[in-house]
């Protein structure tokens, strides 16, 4: 049906959009590694280990089947609070613009990767 020319032209086409997504993939991984750093966040969290807060790969497996879990987590990096791990209060980040917001909550959510 279909001849070589065309499903090798069909594959490339994949592995290039495969590739591409993941590079980048790996560039908004060091963007919001280098905001949360500008930001305070890693004084309070790490990737892999509580801190004071909880690790973002702890907030990640929490939340890794909750739709909502985007939205709800850059409202709480945005205006801080507490409660969700505890008394201990998180607080706001006032500086950080709507895609900063979304560059670190996609970030927390896939595990935070470096």
């Amino acid at each position: 049906m279909f001849g070589n020319k065309v499903i090798a032209k069909i594959a490339l086409f994949f592995i290039t959009s495969i590739f591409l997504n993941t590079a980048s993939l790996a560039n908004d991984d060091q963007k919001a590694f280098a905001l949360a750093k500008q930001n305070a966040c890693m004084g309070c969290h790490a990737v892999d280990k509580k801190i004071v807060g909880p690790s973002f790969q702890s907030v990640a497996q929490k939340y890794k089947n909750d739709s909502q879990a985007p939205t709800f987590l850059k409202n709480k990096i945005a205006k801080g609070g507490a409660g969700s791990w505890g008394v201990v209060p998180m607080p706001a980040n006032t500086k950080l613009n709507d895609g900063d917001l979304s560059l670190l909550t996609a970030w927390i959510l896939r595990g935070a990767p470096q």
